[in-house]
């Protein structure tokens, strides 16, 4: 080989080790996030409030654990547990910073399915304790934390498969209404399965189709006949100390919890990203769909080694991280560390815990997933078809389960989608030529109250004025506003707020722009390649053409309102123009808006008329005060 080749060679061979070392090094960051903010964590300002958040956490998780233990049919010191792995490696793969993960009320009852069926409480009187030493528990014990553990690994294999295949992307079908009854639906059979343990009745267990109202026939035959008054209160019982080495789950079994596998890999997912994407957007920071799938597989798969009962993300525990004034992950941990202490001191001193203050925690956490029942009158207001849709669910999720909930919920929102999309009217661009003709029309035919007491006269010279029209954004949306575009839609209205310039685009942009995009942005300047700079000093406006839009749903008005408060806080005037008056009435309702802003105008030369009245009378209070 010569040197000319052997140089080539090498400069190749450094090319694609450089490019190996920088797509690991972003790989690393994107998948374990603890890598991103771990580095810049700032001891002064986040440690306090992160450890007050960990304190309360761990009370929690400690409490909950114990508690989402029994709703799951193994013994308690399985929710101690649970509480400990699954929370430390969501911190670490997860980019919820307000998340806490652990054990968790639906994931559990549907792990108590498997639980039950195959290793039934009947057969508690053929087995002996064991000498294995394994926490000195009896065989009967470690065969259903067997099974559960089975469920979590085989529910964690079933995430990162969804994860493995980008299915984050798919979440979209997942709409609030569908969430918000699916969750409440299984509050309501989480709830009525605690019955037992508030009033100190011995019942059998019951699941399957209509099991919800055979545990309330039940309850209410034992209140009748007085069946319980001779039986003691019910304790805990004994908790032992440490934790055991790791083991394999069950493999054996794992065909046969394949149902209960799929429900919590889906029930546990939903209602963790819906918590995670509510923490992101209160706090003002993005999450990934598919990272999630991840963090959560993995906060499966890894702990079912260590004897846990499949995890999720808790609305009550993430709540109260909210009140506590939690900044990071850094929280969760610290509450992993006071955990550990109670499972290796303090365990054993819970003996006397009684059972009935173990069901008033499961009740009193599911507290918030119970009053979205308040859900009804907002989507009632806004869109019925939601409302039915919320309804139909809920039906569905106590008359069967909550994966039978949620897939006919995500069934009906597909069905509702193929029925309204087709309606729906194409895209027709416009250039700014077409809008300016399109506003001097309106101007010459208008009334002067339409332009907010503007002078038409005046109003035309300034139309024939560009300079005048150079901080105004026009953006005309000729599409339904509903959860399938609604974020492309807020992410492209403010990338276009947010841009200086307007770039000119070549027809076959123009083209592509008619087949992919949602909405249509166009700016004055644009037609004839020349972008006039915006003066800095001036306050930019924009004015949404809603001429196309035909429907929307809640998740669109939802976002529509979220794009006028973005625009709020960036200084920015947000008008809607020719809007119908059920998105009038729908925008109002939904975003609590201020009776005395005006927003709404019945035609785009009259938000121009407000636009440039406004400014005048600016000027002049500028003027007045010099």
């Amino acid at each position: 080989m010569t040197g000319a080749k052997r140089k080539k060679n090498s400069v190749v061979w450094r090319k694609i080790n450089s490019f190996h070392c920088a797509d690991i090094k972003q790989w690393c960051l994107r998948r374990l996030p603890i890598l991103e903010w771990a580095p810049c964590y700032n001891l002064k300002e986040n440690l306090i409030p992160d450890t007050v958040s960990g304190i309360m956490l761990a009370v929690q998780q400690v409490t909950q654990g114990l508690a989402f233990a029994i709703l799951s049919s193994v013994h308690p010191v399985f929710g101690l547990y649970g509480s400990l792995f699954p929370a430390i490696i969501y911190a670490i793969f997860g980019m919820g910073r307000h998340v806490a993960t652990g054990t968790f009320a639906l994931t559990s009852l549907i792990s108590a399915n498997a639980v039950e069926r195959l290793v039934p409480q009947a057969s508690q009187n053929f087995t002996t304790y064991s000498n294995s030493g394994v926490l000195g528990l009896s065989d009967f014990e470690m065969q259903r934390i067997g099974v559960a553990a089975a469920v979590s690994f085989l529910g964690g294999i079933i995430q990162i498969a969804m994860f493995v295949l980008q299915l984050g992307s798919a979440t979209f079908l997942l709409t609030e209404p569908v969430i918000s009854a699916m969750t409440t639906g299984a509050a309501t059979h989480v709830v009525t399965s605690q019955v037992k343990y508030l009033l100190g009745m011995k019942m059998p267990y019951i699941s399957g189709p209509l099991g919800f109202f055979y545990i309330i026939a039940a309850s209410f035959a034992c209140y009748c006949a007085n069946m319980e008054y001779t039986y003691g209160l019910d304790v805990v019982g004994h908790i032992p100390d440490g934790i055991p080495s790791p083991r394999a789950p069950p493999m054996n079994i794992l065909s046969e919890v394949v149902t209960e596998a799929f429900g919590v890999a889906l029930v546990g997912y939903v209602a963790s990203l819906a918590l995670a994407q509510g923490s992101a957007k209160k706090f003002k920071y993005s999450v990934d769909d598919n990272q999630e799938f991840l963090a959560h597989g993995l906060s499966n798969v890894i702990p079912s080694f260590f004897f846990c009962i499949p995890s999720a993300a808790a609305m009550g525990r993430t709540a109260g991280l909210y009140s506590t004034g939690s900044k990071t992950q850094v929280a969760c941990l610290i509450s992993c560390i006071l955990v550990l202490i109670v499972i290796y001191a303090v365990g054993p001193l819970l003996y006397w815990l009684p059972m009935c203050v173990l069901a008033s925690v499961i009740v009193v956490g599911l507290k918030g997933m119970l009053i979205q029942f308040r859900d009804l009158k907002k989507y009632w207001n806004v869109d019925k078809i939601d409302w039915g849709i919320w309804v139909s669910t809920y039906i569905f999720t106590i008359c069967f389960a909550a994966n039978v909930g949620l897939l006919f919920g995500v069934v009906c929102t597909i069905a509702v989608v193929i029925v309204r999309f087709p309606r729906a009217k194409t895209l027709s661009l416009k250039n700014m030529k077409e809008l300016e003709y399109k506003v001097k029309t309106e101007v010459e035919g208008c009334e002067s109250s339409q332009v907010e007491g503007m002078n038409t006269d005046f109003l035309m010279k300034e139309i024939d004025s560009k300079e005048n029209l150079q901080q105004v954004k026009f953006i005309s949306i000729n599409n339904p506003l509903v959860f399938l575009n609604a974020k492309k839609f807020h992410a492209d209205l403010m990338n276009t707020i947010q841009k200086d310039n307007a770039n000119n685009q070549p027809p076959d942009d123009i083209n592509k722009c008619e087949q992919n995009m949602l909405l249509n942005l166009t700016s004055n300047g644009t037609c004839n390649g020349e972008t006039p700079q915006p003066y800095p000093n001036e306050k930019c406006s924009v004015i949404l053409d809603c001429t196309g839009l035909t429907f929307f749903d809640y998740t669109g008005v939802s976002t529509l309102v979220q794009a006028y408060t973005d625009c709020k806080s960036q200084n920015v005037d947000f008008l809607l123009a020719n809007c119908t008056a059920s998105l009038k009435k729908a925008v109002q309702y939904c975003g609590h808006l201020e009776s005395d802003k005006h927003i709404f105008f019945e035609s785009v030369s009259a938000a121009i008329g407000a636009i440039h009245l406004n400014k005048n009378l600016s000027k002049c209070s500028d003027h007045s005060e010099v």
